[in-house]
C-alpha cells in the first residue's frame, strides 16, 4: 500500500539526495560519467517526489525538463527552471551506453567541469523541493 502523499514524496526525496551523494563521490573518484547519470537520476527522483508529495497517483517519465513543466501546476518556479533543469536530460542514455557517442566513449567524455556543472544542478533541483516539501536535510 501506498505511503501517504507528503510520505511518498519524502521517499522519494531521501532517494534522490543519497543518489545525488553516491554521484558526487563518483565523481570525486573520477567516474565523472556516472556522476552526471546519477545527478540526472537525483534530479528526475526528486521532482517526481515533488509532485508524489502533491497527491499525483502515477508520475511516468525520465525527463526532467518534462517532470519540471509538470510541476509547474503546482509551484510555478518549476517551470521557470524547467529549461535549465532540462540539460540534465542529456545524461541520461549518452553517459550509460557506448553507442551514443559515436567515435568514443561515456568515460571519455564527460569531464570534472561536466560533472561540477551536472551536480550543481541536481543540488539546485534538490533544494527547490526540499523547501517546498518541508523536508531539510
Amino acid at each position: 500500500m501506498r505511503e501517504e502523499p507528503a510520505e511518498e514524496g519524502r521517499r522519494w526525496l531521501d532517494q534522490a539526495r543519497e543518489d545525488l551523494r553516491w554521484a558526487e563521490r563518483l565523481s570525486q573518484e573520477g567516474a565523472h560519467y556516472l556522476a552526471c547519470f546519477l545527478a540526472q537520476q537525483a534530479a528526475e527522483k526528486g521532482l517526481k517526489g515533488f509532485l508524489y508529495a502533491q497527491g499525483e497517483e502515477m508520475v511516468l517519465g525520465r525527463s526532467v525538463e518534462r517532470l519540471c513543466r509538470m510541476a509547474a501546476s503546482y509551484e510555478p518556479e518549476f517551470g521557470q527552471r524547467a529549461q535549465e533543469w532540462g540539460l540534465l536530460d542529456t545524461f541520461y542514455v549518452a553517459t550509460r551506453y557506448p553507442n551514443a557517442l559515436p567515435g568514443s566513449l561515456p568515460y571519455r567524455v564527460y569531464d570534472a567541469a561536466t560533472a561540477r556543472r551536472a551536480l550543481a544542478l541536481a543540488r539546485a533541483v534538490l533544494e527547490s523541493v526540499s523547501g517546498r516539501l518541508g523536508a531539510g536535510g
